[in-house]
C-alpha cells in the first residue's frame, strides 16, 4: 500500500516520495557528530599543513615560517613522508599534486609512475597464458618508472619560492638525526612485504629485531640520498645515481634501466572542472579517473536537495548519494585510462544535461541493481569492453594553504604498502609496485569479479590509470573576478578515494559539517561492480539495516578496518572560514600520528 502511495506522487516530488520511504522505515537517525559533539578543527591564522605523519606536517610549517610558499611546503612535506610514512611516501614512486596560487590560477602536475620500455602486455602471464599471482604486486618486476623526485623538484624548480636544499631540510634531518615512532608506526614496520627482501629487513626490521613504540628510527643510507638530490637532482634520473639504480634493478630482474629513468618527464595537465551549490571545483584529471568521476557524482546529485531528505549519514541521503555513486563508477569502468594512449569522452561525462538523464533513473524507493543498469542513449560513445582497474589502498595525501593564499592538494603512492617491498640497496629508498594497476590479462576478472580492458593494459612509457583525487575548492568567480578559496581535499584509500572525496564534499557544504567532523564521519561505498554497499564498521548500524531493508547488499568491513585500515581512506583536508578567514585544518583520526599545524 505504501508503495503505491510513493508511485502515486509526482516524479519530480523526489524529496516528498523519500520522506514516505523514511517513515516506512521508522527513521530517527541523528547524525554521527550530534553523537560526538567535541570534534573541533585546529584553527590558525597564517597557514596550515595537514598530513597523515606529524613530523611531516612540522617540516611542513618550519619551511612555510622560513618564507616558502604553500609548494615549498610540499616539497618539504613530500620528502619528508619519504623519511616518516615509508608505507606510501616515497622517492621510489608517483603521484599528482594540484596547485592554485593567490590570482586563481590552477597547475596540475602528473608525475605518476610509467612502465619501463620492456613492459609488454603479457608480461605477468605463464605459459598458459594465466596471471602468476603476485608478480606485479611484490619484487623487482612490480616496479614501474618512479616519477616523485621528478614530480617534487620540478614543483620546486618552477613555483617555488625557497631553493630545493632549503625545502628537502627537515627531511634530510629526520633521516639522519631519525624520528621517534609511535605504537602504529612501529607496528607498521613489521609488515611481510619487508621481511621478503634482505637490504628492505635489514633497514626496517633490524633483521627481526623489530622497532618498539618510542624508539628513534634513523635512515642513513637514505639521509645521503637525499642529501645528493637535493645538490643535484638531475643525479637521480641522469646521473651517477640513475646507474644505480638500473644497476640494482638488472641484479634482481627487473625492467627499469638507465634510459627509462633518462627519459621520465613530469606532465603538466589540464586540471577537472566542475561546479556545485556555489561552488568551483577544481580536481584531478586523466591519468587519475577520479576527478571526472567527483563531478559526475555531483552533477548526478546537484538535483536533491539532500539536507530536506535527513541528517548526514542518513538511509535516504544514502540512497541517492550511492545511486550516482553506481552510476558514474559504470562510467569509469567503461571509458577511462591514460589520456595520452587513448580518446576519453571528459566532456561528455561532465555534461549536466548527460547528469541528469542519469538522474531521472534514480528510484527514490529502492537501488539499481548493476546488472540492469542501462547508460541514458545519445550522450556517450559505444563503450570498450572494460572495468574499474586495481589500486591499493596505501596512498597518502597533505594539503596546504600559505599565508598569500596560495594552496596545494597533492596525492602520491608507491601503490601496495612499502611498495614492491624492494629497496635499492645504498640508497635505502623503497620501489613501487605501481605495475599492479595495470590490467594484466585483459578479459579476466580480478579479485573483485571485474572485467579488465585493454584502455588500461600495459604499454611501455604508459601510466597506469589511478583514482586519485586532489581537489581544490573555491568559491564561484568569472572571467574578472576569481573566486575565493573555501577548501583543499583528499585522501588514500584505492577505489574508495573519489567515494570519500564526494562524501567530503557533502558533509561540509551540503551537510555543514565542520572539517574536523567530516573527516572522521564514517565512510560507505560503491562502485558499481562488485553490487554491494561497502559500509566502514564504525557506520551506524540502524541505518545500515534500513539500507538492507530498501535492498541494498550490505558489506561491514569489519576484518578490512582491522587488517587493511586504509582501505577508507586517511582524509587530510583544510576550509577556509568564509567570514574571518580562519584556516581550520581536519585530519583524520584514523590515523593517530598524523596532525593539522599552523600558525
Amino acid at each position: 500500500m505504501l508503495r503505491k502511495l510513493i508511485q502515486s506522487l509526482p516524479h519530480a516530488s523526489f524529496v516528498t516520495r523519500a520522506s514516505a520511504v523514511l517513515l516506512s522505515a521508522s527513521l530517527t537517525t541523528t547524525t554521527l557528530q550530534a553523537q560526538q559533539p567535541g570534534l573541533e578543527p585546529t584553527r590558525a591564522q597564517h597557514a596550515m599543513v595537514v598530513t597523515v605523519q606529524h613530523d611531516a606536517s612540522d617540516a611542513g610549517v618550519e619551511i612555510l615560517k622560513e618564507g616558502g610558499n604553500a609548494v615549498d611546503a610540499a616539497v618539504a612535506v613530500g620528502f619528508a613522508l619519504a623519511v616518516t610514512y615509508p608505507a606510501a611516501g616515497n622517492l621510489g614512486g608517483g603521484g599528482f599534486m594540484l596547485i592554485r596560487d593567490r590570482h586563481g590560477r590552477t597547475h596540475f602536475l602528473d608525475y605518476r609512475e610509467k612502465a619501463p620500455a620492456a613492459a609488454s602486455r603479457d608480461m605477468y602471464l605463464d605459459e598458459h597464458g594465466n596471471v602468476v599471482p603476485g608478480m606485479s604486486l611484490v619484487g623487482y618486476k612490480a616496479s614501474g618508472v618512479p616519477g616523485s623526485v621528478a614530480g617534487l623538484t620540478y614543483a620546486q624548480k618552477h613555483y617555488g619560492r625557497l631553493t630545493l636544499a632549503q625545502d628537502m631540510a627537515p627531511a634530510i634531518r629526520l633521516a639522519s638525526e631519525g624520528f621517534v615512532l609511535t605504537a602504529q608506526e612501529a607496528h607498521n614496520l613489521q609488515s611481510k612485504n619487508l621481511t621478503r627482501f634482505a637490504v628492505s629487513a635489514r633497514i626496517f626490521q633490524r633483521n627481526g629485531r623489530f622497532y618498539q613504540p618510542g624508539e628513534t628510527f634513523k635512515q642513513p643510507e637514505l639521509a645521503e640520498t637525499l642529501r645528493r638530490i637535493a645538490k643535484d637532482p638531475s643525479d637521480f634520473y641522469k646521473g651517477d645515481m640513475a646507474r644505480q639504480i638500473a644497476d640494482f634493478e638488472k641484479a634482481g630482474g627487473g625492467l627499469i634501466t638507465a634510459d627509462d629513468l633518462a627519459n621520465y618527464q613530469v606532465k603538466e595537465r589540464k586540471p577537472i572542472r566542475g561546479r556545485y551549490r556555489g561552488y568551483d571545483i577544481v580536481t584531478a584529471p586523466p591519468p587519475s579517473s577520479g576527478g571526472i568521476v567527483l563531478v559526475e557524482i555531483l552533477n548526478i546529485l546537484s538535483g536533491y536537495d539532500l539536507p530536506k531528505l535527513g541528517p548526514d549519514r542518513s538511509a535516504a541521503q544514502v540512497h541517492v548519494i550511492t545511486e550516482a555513486f553506481r552510476r558514474a563508477y559504470m562510467d569509469r569502468a567503461d571509458y577511462l585510462g591514460d589520456p595520452d594512449f587513448n580518446n576519453l569522452p571528459v566532456k561528455q561525462m561532465a555534461n549536466r544535461k548527460y547528469a541528469a538523464a542519469w538522474r531521472a533513473s534514480i528510484d527514490p524507493a529502492k537501488p539499481s541493481p548493476s546488472k540492469e543498469l542501462v547508460r541514458p542513449a545519445g550522450f556517450m560513445p559505444p563503450p570498450p569492453q572494460a572495468a574499474p582497474v586495481k589500486e591499493s589502498t596505501q596512498t597518502t595525501h597533505f594539503s596546504i594553504v600559505d599565508k598569500d593564499g596560495n594552496a596545494v592538494s597533492s596525492t602520491y603512492t608507491l601503490n601496495g604498502g612499502f611498495g614492491s617491498g624492494v629497496t635499492v640497496e645504498g640508497l635505502g629508498f623503497l620501489l613501487n609496485d605501481e605495475m599492479d594497476d595495470f590490467t594484466s590479462k585483459v578479459g579476466v576478472p580480478n579479485v573483485y569479479g571485474l572485467i579488465q580492458s585493454s584502455a588500461n593494459s600495459i604499454e611501455p612509457g604508459k601510466r597506469p590509470l589511478s583514482a586519485m583525487t586532489p581537489t581544490i575548492i573555491t568559491t564561484h568567480g568569472n572571467w574578472f573576478h576569481h573566486g575565493k578559496l573555501a577548501y583543499v581535499m583528499g585522501t588514500p584509500g584505492g577505489s574508495t578515494i573519489i567515494t570519500t572525496v564526494a562524501n567530503d564534499i557533502i558533509s561540509a557544504i551540503d551537510n555543514g559539517l565542520n572539517i574536523q567532523q567530516v573527516a572522521d564521519a564514517p565512510r560507505f561505498h560503491h562502485q558499481y561492480l562488485p553490487d554491494r554497499l561497502d559500509l566502514e564498521k564504525k557506520f551506524s548500524v540502524p541505518v545500515a539495516d534500513q539500507l538492507q531493508a530498501m535492498g541494498y547488499t550490505i558489506n561491514r568491513l569489519a576484518v578490512a578496518d582491522e587488517k587493511n585500515p586504509g582501505v577508507w581512506g586517511d582524509s587530510e583536508l583544510i576550509a577556509v572560514d568564509p567570514k574571518t578567514g580562519e584556516l581550520l585544518g581536519g585530519h583524520d583520526s584514523r590515523r593517530d600520528y598524523g596532525k593539522a599545524a599552523g600558525y
